[in-house]
């Protein structure tokens, strides 16, 4: 099953598809400093053919590796990109990462999108565990997990490598299908 939402009444997910990747690489380009400063694949996207490259290698995995990725669009402009990530389907668990761009902050887009993810992975995927990490230090990306009731587990020391060879610790927290079924 393929996930497409709305999330409100501007904002809607859908699943990544070709016609993506030219929105993907605008949106890395015009705001370098901004999405750099957290996710280190910014500095490796260089060009469009950069970004249909990731969207073609990610549509073209085979069933049983491929992960649902979704655009995010406001009003039909592109806003940012969510997704599972290392999914282990034999123990049913899975990370989802996500961006968005600035403009779009602070309008509880991304917390939907996350809720949505987390439904769908509970429900359709059937998933028992959802993981997300955050560099320590990224607020606004770690107000995420907090809101939605995930559970800190710690810290994963030096677990991700930022642009310009720095190693950054990462915020590790869980959502287990327990935790999200209704009391």
């Amino acid at each position: 099953m393929i996930l497409n939402t709305n999330l409100n009444d501007t904002a809607r997910l859908h699943a990544l598809q070709p016609t993506d990747a030219e929105d993907i690489f605008r949106a890395i380009d015009s705001q370098r400093d901004y999405l750099g400063k957290w996710l280190p694949f910014v500095e490796f996207t260089r060009s469009v053919e950069d970004s249909v490259q990731f969207v073609k290698e990610a549509l073209e995995l085979p069933e049983d590796k491929k992960e649902h990725l979704f655009a995010i669009r406001v009003n039909d402009s592109f806003a940012g990109l969510i997704g599972f990530k290392d999914t282990d389907r034999m123990n049913r668990k899975t990370e989802i990462g996500y961006w968005l761009c600035e403009p779009y902050q602070g309008k509880g887009i991304m917390t939907a999108a996350v809720k949505a993810l987390c439904d769908f992975a509970f429900q359709e995927l059937n998933m028992n565990r959802i993981q997300i990490k955050c560099a320590v230090g990224n607020e606004p990306s770690k107000r995420i997990p907090h809101r939605l009731g995930f559970t800190f587990e710690g810290i994963e020391r030096d677990g991700e490598l930022l642009t310009g060879g720095i190693y950054t610790d990462i915020e590790v927290y869980s959502l287990l299908k327990l935790d999200a079924a209704p009391q």
